[in-house]
């Protein structure tokens, strides 16, 4: 039986409940915003890539950290530990098998994807893949710090800090087509 919040949201299973739940409360926030801001005056296109841009990043982001700030089981009784020598966790993850390297693997590659995907549509100063690697390397190394202080049993490690700027950083390369001239003069309307 499941006992408290804890049971329902603290899961693998409770995250991606919660995000289904979600998507059409983070639709219906793109299509307020977008609305607002055209409203206000702002072009119509503009208005619904920006107001996706935002939505996005926070809808697809969230979980995933919310995903690897869950506790383990034995959480707050052992003390937290690090692994600072770069794909020296990685190579533990290779012996594991291939289903564990595909969910670890991947699973590291998207936690800041549609950061990296979305932000440089937002903010002019982030289109740069230079520049979301650096702001996912640091996410991510707070994230890390915050598993270690918090200590949530897991493995705060150098090579998730890799793997989850690289993803950040594959994203940004993908939605590189987007980042137009004219969106940047775009980008000093208000909202």
């Amino acid at each position: 039986m499941v006992k408290g919040w804890h049971g329902w949201f603290g899961t693998f299973n409770g995250v991606v409940l919660i995000t289904v739940a979600a998507l059409p409360l983070a639709v219906l926030v793109v299509w307020v915003l977008a609305a607002r801001r055209s409203a206000a005056g702002a072009p119509r296109a503009w208005a619904w890539r920006r107001s996706f841009a935002e939505v996005g990043i926070v809808y697809g982001t969230v979980p995933w950290v919310w995903m690897i700030m869950l506790p383990g089981a034995r959480a707050g009784a052992v003390p937290g530990r690090v692994s600072l020598v770069p794909l020296r966790d990685l190579a533990t993850v290779l012996a594991a098998g291939p289903l564990t390297v595909t969910v670890q693997v991947v699973g590291n590659l998207l936690v800041f994807a549609a950061l990296g995907f979305l932000a440089p549509l937002r903010f002019v100063a982030l289109a740069s893949v230079a520049r979301i690697l650096a702001l996912a390397a640091g996410c991510s190394v707070l994230v890390e710090v915050a598993q270690y202080v918090l200590r949530l049993d897991r493995v705060s490690s150098v090579d998730d800090v890799l793997l989850n700027a690289a993803g950040a950083g594959l994203a940004a390369f993908a939605s590189r087509r987007w980042w137009r001239v004219q969106d940047r003069r775009l980008s000093d309307l208000p909202g």
